[in-house]
């Protein structure tokens, strides 16, 4: 059996790679197997950001007469974060990530701003479906899971 090109990989390696399901993960939305986070992760993990918004915002106005500043700061904490690294210093402590929900990538900077604005108003993270998603998380096609820890050497 011929084993095509000198140097090159066999057919039953070329295989192996294609069917090796670590090498490519599966999005949220074709995952029957997908169980979202428990709440509690997340709101710790919105306590988390929340009292480092408060901290960030202290620095520029008053957050206590000034309502609108750690809002503010929330809004662009998730969008920088989000929108760069795919988690929040919070969701990094809780071991969660906000991901797209159709493919598994990152959501991008616009679609992050949107969510840390719907999110600031904090009705639309109260409606969640089946996989605890929220109307903020729905509307911006993103949806929060496991981010586990890479294994240690």
């Amino acid at each position: 059996m011929p084993t095509g090109v000198p140097g090159s990989p066999g057919p039953l390696a070329t295989l192996a790679a294609v069917t090796d399901t670590a090498a490519a993960p599966v999005p949220p939305a074709a995952d029957p197997t997908f169980t979202p986070p428990s709440i509690g992760r997340r709101f710790g993990a919105l306590l988390i950001d929340w009292v480092l918004c408060l901290l960030i915002a202290n620095f520029f106005a008053d957050p206590v007469r000034d309502g609108w500043a750690p809002v503010l700061v929330l809004i662009l904490e998730y969008g920088f974060f989000l929108g760069l690294f795919a988690q929040t210093p919070g969701m990094y402590i809780t071991r969660i990530r906000c991901l797209s929900w159709a493919d598994g990538g990152r959501i991008g900077l616009v679609r992050a701003l949107l969510r840390g604005v719907l999110l600031a108003l904090v009705v639309p993270a109260l409606i969640m479906d089946g996989h605890r998603r929220g109307l903020h998380d729905r509307l911006t096609g993103s949806v929060i899971a496991d981010a586990p820890r890479p294994a240690r050497r």
